[in-house]
């Protein structure tokens, strides 16, 4: 039997469905960026769970770098236990979701509309309840994943984020990015990162990091690695990683780290070398010629384009790593394709 499958199909139709995910959302994102230049948000309130909560990290890089808007998270259970409303009116709120049937994003949403705020939702189902508490519904357009664990909807999540990005910036370098991810991410899915599945077979635990653009990245696969692999994995910027959980580092902690293709790198390199000197395996995605403890990543392109296509190439050495690992990675044990939080 091959477990992961059902992962490895979502994997290979990703590319296409980013490349199709153009044209279906070329409407209600021009609606999007219609109210937010009529009402001009200072503030972007994200709602999400999940693989969706990392999209929002990326969300909050996007905007808050290219834009300079600030970005917060909500806490769902304001609305939902708390019943209290938000002050919101003319503010930009965004849920994203997979399935949009969680109802602690569908009431937050609802709050956030009667609280006067542009709502979006970007969301799988463009008929699901979150799209329809929403102002606006920003459809994925990934189809049915095959997976528990969600991949092709997340990549997707980052490409509709990165588009609504470049649209609402006006960024030709951006938007050209974004027309030359689909092939892009057809060849990271095929990078080899077979090292990394030695190294980690037999691990029982994990440091994932990343900063700046890929800080979602490192977050969205220490998710995986506990979802589909059972390996305990904690995700940590490289700024972080030195205030406080530094003192973990030991030889059998092995470490993955997500370097951007940006500003950030030389923090990142530096807190690299220095785990080196200290003794810790880590292996590091990043561009160069191969050697040992370095994972292939396609040439330099866009920083924000290059770390979405860091995740697929994760995402292929997970469904290596679950086989090695034993772990059925299409059904990982306890949890369902729709979880209902409140």
């Amino acid at each position: 039997m091959k477990f992961a499958a059902g992962m490895e199909s979502d994997l290979r139709e990703a590319a296409a469905a980013v490349d199709r995910q153009a044209a279906s959302l070329a409407v209600p994102l021009a609606a999007l960026i219609g109210e937010i230049n009529r009402r001009r948000p200072r503030v972007v309130v994200t709602c999400a769970r999940g693989s969706s909560a990392h999209a929002a990290t990326f969300a909050k890089h996007l905007f808050e770098l290219r834009l300079g808007v600030p970005v917060a998270a909500a806490a769902s259970n304001i609305a939902t236990v708390y019943r209290r409303r938000l002050e919101l009116k003319d503010q930009l709120f965004l849920a994203i979701s997979q399935s949009g049937r969680s109802d602690d994003l569908i009431e937050t949403a609802a709050m956030a509309r009667a609280a006067g705020a542009i709502t979006a939702a970007i969301v799988n189902d463009s008929e699901s309840p979150l799209a329809k508490a929403s102002q606006i519904a920003l459809p994925l357009g990934a189809g049915a994943e095959r997976s528990v664990a969600a991949t092709k909807s997340f990549v997707a999540s980052l490409a509709a984020l990165l588009q609504l990005t470049a649209l609402w910036t006006d960024d030709p370098a951006m938007r050209s990015a974004h027309a030359r991810l689909p092939d892009r991410l057809a060849q990271a899915g095929s990078l080899d990162w077979d090292q990394a599945v030695a190294a980690l077979t037999r691990a029982e635990n994990l440091i994932t990091i990343g900063r700046g653009p890929t800080l979602a990245i490192a977050r969205e696969a220490a998710l995986k690695l506990k979802e589909t692999c059972e390996l305990h994995a904690e995700p940590f910027s490289a700024a972080e990683f030195r205030h406080g959980p530094i003192a973990l580092l030991s030889t059998a902690l092995p470490i993955l780290a997500f370097n951007p293709l940006d500003d950030a790198a030389a923090s990142l390199t530096a807190l690299v070398d220095d785990l080196r000197r200290k003794g810790a395996h880590v292996l590091v995605a990043e561009p160069g010629n191969p050697q040992r403890d370095r994972l292939p990543v396609l040439p330099p392109d866009h920083p924000d384009a290059d770390a979405i296509c860091m995740v697929q190439s994760f995402y292929a050495l997970l469904v290596k790593l679950a086989a090695q690992r034993g772990t059925d990675a299409d059904r990982p044990r306890h949890l369902q394709k729709v979880t209902r939080t409140r």
